[in-house]
């Protein structure tokens, strides 16, 4: 089969690979799409390296269909050949096959296009378990969401919003404040003209204090904006594309009970992965099936177009997530 593989000077090639041999607990899936996620960019660079036992290639992600079950996969489970399935990856997606455990699967939700499948598994996923496992979001909680464009961020705005929630998300310019009009944001701060942290005092003033904060960013403006937040709230860390640092008043810290929580899905276990996704499929997909919560996609390009997918992200023009063809 074919690949996506990353050469020495970090470009991409569609090149040949062994077909992967599943064990009793796998099934093989023919990939239809892969959807793109920053952590590629920076496996890609080398520092984001696979869990042990996955593929070298890229890809988190995945929709196809089921070509091969392995014998406890058949017995454990209710898939079998045919179905077609989304999948969490360590990863391995950017290929023409991929062997997945079966508790890694999930079924393609009704009304739900293979294209939107392919976003949904390691966004969704990512979503769910800040949002409501380590957020504890409830029905009248403002939630702060940074990088309102990001494919993240359009899943975790309507996931918030269907459940309930306020919603306040910061973009860089009013072109990109237009085009994610449809997630449905209460309060989109233009950042390149409003300080978020003057924002968030105006909403705690007015009673609208934030509860959960999802921050992608870091930097200097996180803790400038932790002196807003409400008495308990969680801001969780996921990444730090504004830099590492940042100064934290630590009195305001405890003296509000604020918790500040680093979190990645990917460093967590297979079992601990497989208790989200199956939440997902009981709580989330009858609202991806009704419409309440759909994934955005940008642009689809071919895999031998990889590389153009990648500059996408790498430019920050995508509103919404980036999938590949295969």
């Amino acid at each position: 089969m074919k690949a996506v593989l990353i050469k020495d000077d970090r470009s991409l090639v569609w090149a040949d690979v062994p077909d992967p041999v599943i064990k009793a607990d796998e099934v093989l899936v023919k990939v239809e799409y892969a959807a793109l996620n920053r952590a590629d960019l920076l496996q890609r660079e080398g520092n984001y390296p696979p869990p042990p036992g996955c593929p070298e290639w890229m890809g988190l992600e995945i929709s196809g269909t089921i070509v091969e079950t392995g014998e406890e996969a058949t017995a454990q489970s209710n898939y079998k050949l045919g179905d077609k399935v989304c999948a969490l990856l360590g990863g391995g997606g950017y290929a023409e096959y991929v062997r997945v455990k079966y508790d890694m699967l999930m079924p393609v939700p009704e009304n739900c296009s293979m294209v939107e499948a392919a976003a949904l598994p390691e966004a969704f996923a990512t979503a769910y378990l800040n949002l409501f496992w380590e957020g504890g979001l409830k029905p009248g909680n403002t939630l702060l969401m940074h990088a309102g464009a990001s494919g993240l961020a359009s899943v975790i705005i309507p996931m918030a919003k269907a459940f309930g929630a306020r919603v306040i998300t910061t973009v860089l310019s009013d072109e990109i404040a237009a085009s994610i009009g449809h997630l449905g944001a209460d309060v989109v701060v233009n950042t390149t003209k409003q300080d978020i942290a003057q924002v968030l005092k105006a909403e705690q003033e007015a009673g609208h204090a934030v509860d959960v904060a999802i921050d992608c960013l870091g930097g200097e403006v996180m803790g400038k904006c932790l002196h807003y937040l409400a008495h308990g709230a969680r801001w969780i860390m996921i990444a730090t594309l504004a830099g590492d640092m940042t100064q934290i008043d630590m009195r305001n810290i405890y003296v509000r009970n604020v918790r500040i929580i680093g979190s990645t899905l990917r460093s967590r276990t297979p079992a601990f992965k497989a208790q989200i996704l199956a939440k997902l499929v009981e709580e989330i997909w009858p609202k991806v099936s009704d419409g309440s919560i759909k994934p955005t996609i940008y642009k689809v390009l071919p895999i031998t177009q990889a590389d153009d997918a990648h500059q996408l992200l790498y430019r920050g023009e995508n509103v919404g997530k980036v999938v590949l063809k295969v």
